[in-house]
């Protein structure tokens, strides 16, 4: 008899991880009338936690459903808990995939649980949308570059551009932001680059370790104390409180020192 439990229970636990193994995850159509992309979440693995929100990971496997190819999709992807709230949104792209092919991605949330369902929304014509690949560069390289407001890697990088206006935004710790409108016309050749300098800062950078940065003139440092000049007023810090400083080059000028004109000497009237 007790061979028989032990036998029923290893099969339910086969069963178990049978079924763990197979788990179909959350599939998503888009649009929804007439399918063109389908969208499969696997797993959400936790990576971390930070400030109250954990960090998530999770495979994606995208099919184009069309037989043309998908120069590029942006999604928004809403993250909800079991009574449908919104505990976290995240995006997801997609790019040069083929009519028919399919792709793997990796997908990485920040969210306040583990989600129990997705919804995502996009623009119906992205689809259609023509692309025009450009190559952004940054001097100095390795800036972060922002399209539109969304991420879209570091500089180097070549981003494909729908056409029509565009807003670029470049940083870069220890240079000032760069920032430019673009406007990609339909007659745009490929492989073409766009150069944009950076420029240094005017002030020195101190960030403090609860996150706050502030702009002024590092007047004198010692081992427990910094005078940071801001607005024409002399704050000191304990060095316990600053994580970073960022001081920027300057050009000490001499005052000249105006010496007074000899004096004529005096003559003796007799």
């Amino acid at each position: 008899m007790r061979k028989l439990i032990f036998g029923t229970a290893v099969v339910f636990l086969l069963l178990g991880v049978c079924l763990a193994k197979n788990d179909p995850g959350i599939t998503l159509l888009w649009p929804v009338e007439k399918p063109a992309i389908k969208l499969t979440f696997e797993k959400f693995h936790q990576q971390g936690s930070y400030a109250g929100q954990n960090s998530y990971i999770s495979e994606v496997t995208v099919q184009n459903l069309t037989d043309k190819q998908i120069p590029r999709a942006t999604f928004t992807v809403f993250l909800l808990d079991k009574s449908k709230v919104r505990i976290g949104q995240a995006l997801l792209q997609v790019a040069d995939l083929e009519g028919g092919q399919t792709a793997k991605l990796q997908f990485s949330f920040y969210s306040v649980g583990v989600p129990a369902s997705l919804t995502i929304s996009a623009k119906k014509d992205m689809l259609a949308a023509k692309t025009i690949p450009l190559k952004i560069v940054s001097v100095p390289p390795g800036a972060i570059l922002k399209v539109d407001g969304e991420d879209a890697g570091l500089t180097p990088v070549i981003y494909r551009f729908t056409v029509g206006a565009h807003q670029i935004n470049l940083t870069k710790e220890g240079y000032a932001p760069g920032n430019t409108p673009l406007d990609v016309s339909a007659d745009e050749l490929p492989g073409g680059s766009i150069t944009i300098e950076l420029g240094g800062l005017s002030r020195d950078t101190v960030e403090l370790r609860d996150g706050t940065v502030l702009l002024g003139d590092v007047m004198s440092m010692s081992l427990t104390q910094i005078v940071i000049r801001m607005d024409g007023k002399d704050q000191n810090f304990d060095r316990n409180q600053v994580k970073k400083l960022i001081l920027v080059q300057r050009e000490i000028t001499e005052t000249p020192v105006i010496q007074p004109a000899p004096s004529a000497p005096s003559q003796a009237h007799p």
